[in-house]
């Protein structure tokens, strides 16, 4: 598939939730190509965050409000009066989904329906993409992955809510977008790994916190098996689509994007790969706490996006904790963080053009 970034220049671009980890790569990814760019999201959720000790906000427009409040949504939505919408604003965490359900439901939920009221209330969107997650659909413990038309229904408050993201969208896009004047799809990833993520309860956030501390890596569920993959493949994915379909409707639906099966490992073999980049002789211990139901085994199929796009993952689940070990200690020494992360991305578009698998 015949795709260059080059598209989004001078594009003008909305992104909510662009103070996030997800979402800092993806502004720096755009700012690159020269798009118009304007964010929408609360404050970084984490202190130390990547969108603060990067520079994001610089070249592009920057606004901190919160998705649940329309109003302020519409008023920063007319003015950037954007094209493409790439929606990523969310409660990401699956514990605290437990602790707080109101806020993920208000957020997750109601930020949808907020973001597609902006959209059906302004012409000129052509193309909108809804990132939700592999979560959303009902887990059966299979051992083989979910196709993207396989029953939706999250157990948790999190994953639930994402699934009823999806299914808002379904329904704005048959109530109100079914005379093809904008292309919209949702795109359901596995978990991602690169520098720059200070999330509680992630796994590789909180090796490099135990190991910045000298202390014991505690994982919790060094058994479950997830699909792991660098932060910057799916967010190549995002952009991708999100072209395509604004060049031609028939692109759009709903895609699955995660790693090849050889990256879906069990959280301890995962950590095994992080202790063995990091040295200093930190280790893991088991600590299953018992805690809240999260999934054990989670594998998405590919196969539709593989097919519609020739795409395919380009970094394995090794390079992509390499970087994300490198990129940590670069922090951790005070290195030039700009210069690490643009290192990573010509890295990743350089792979993509020679076709390479690393």
């Amino acid at each position: 598939m015949d795709f260059n970034l080059s598209f989004y220049k001078g594009k003008k671009v909305f992104i909510t939730g662009h103070t996030g980890f997800k979402g800092s790569w993806l502004c720096q990814l755009l700012k690159n190509t020269g798009a118009e760019l304007t964010g929408y999201a609360l404050k970084p959720p984490t202190i130390p965050s990547l969108f603060e000790i990067a520079g994001i906000e610089q070249g592009m427009h920057s606004i901190i409000g919160d998705i649940r409040d329309y109003q302020s949504l519409k008023a920063a939505f007319d003015e950037a009066q954007p094209e493409i919408v790439l929606h990523l604003a969310a409660q990401p965490i699956v514990r605290d989904g437990y602790k707080k359900p109101v806020d993920t439901y208000e957020t997750n939920v109601m930020g949808t329906v907020n973001i597609l009221e902006c959209i059906h209330n302004r012409p000129g969107v052509k193309s909108f993409l809804n990132v939700t997650t592999d979560k959303v659909y009902r887990n059966k413990e299979w051992e083989w992955g979910y196709r993207e038309n396989e029953e939706l229904g999250g157990y948790d408050p999190y994953s639930n809510s994402k699934s009823c993201s999806e299914l808002i969208t379904d329904s704005y896009r048959n109530s109100f977008f079914n005379n093809g004047t904008v292309a919209i799809s949702t795109v359901r990833a596995g978990n991602v790994i690169g520098g720059g993520d200070f999330a509680n309860d992630r796994i590789i956030p909180d090796c490099i916190r135990a190991a910045v501390r000298h202390e014991d890596i505690i994982v919790r569920n060094p058994f479950s098996i997830r699909p792991y993959q660098h932060v910057l493949e799916p967010l190549y994915v995002y952009l991708m689509i999100a072209a395509m379909q604004y060049e031609d409707g028939r692109y759009a639906g709903s895609y699955n994007v995660g790693p090849d099966d050889q990256d879906c490992l069990q959280t301890g073999a995962l950590v095994d790969l992080f202790v063995s980049y990091w040295g200093e002789g930190i280790k893991w211990v088991n600590g299953f706490d018992n805690g809240p139901y999260e999934a054990n085994f989670l594998k998405l199929d590919c196969s539709k996006l593989k097919a519609t796009f020739g795409w395919r993952p380009h970094w394995n689940l090794d390079k992509a904790v390499k970087l994300a070990v490198e990129w940590s200690k670069c922090w951790i020494e005070n290195g030039d963080i700009c210069a690490c992360m643009e290192k990573e991305i010509n890295g990743f578009l350089k792979a993509r053009q020679d076709g390479k698998k690393v």
